[in-house]
């Protein structure tokens, strides 16, 4: 096993950014796409396809959203991280487990 490997959650996706957004922030505070698209100066279609997880949040959304909600920018931006992470991930670790790591 790779210290790499151990960083990445193995069994399950990590929640999408647009699923917290969707069920922490927009539910609770009773905002609608379209308000917060509005609010944030951005489309309704760019919130709607992060809150179905087919958008990634760049980091003007994270930007937007940050100040919005009063969150930090890490906190979308490592959401989002941790998706492309474990997509990366499970898309290569075949290849991964090959490379064999040099001993320091």
């Amino acid at each position: 096993m790779h210290y790499v490997y151990f960083m990445i959650q193995k069994n399950r996706r990590p929640l999408h950014p647009g699923e917290i957004l969707q069920y922490e922030f927009l539910e609770p505070l009773k905002i609608t796409q379209q308000q917060l698209a509005n609010i944030l100066g951005i489309t309704r279609v760019r919130i709607n396809e992060i809150t179905l997880c087919k958008r990634k949040v760049t980091t003007d959304t994270a930007f937007r959203l940050a100040i919005y909600f009063n969150t930090t920018l890490e906190f979308w931006i490592n959401l989002q991280n941790n998706i492309d992470m474990w997509e990366t991930f499970q898309n290569h670790k075949v290849e991964y487990n090959k490379i064999q790591p040099v001993l320091l």
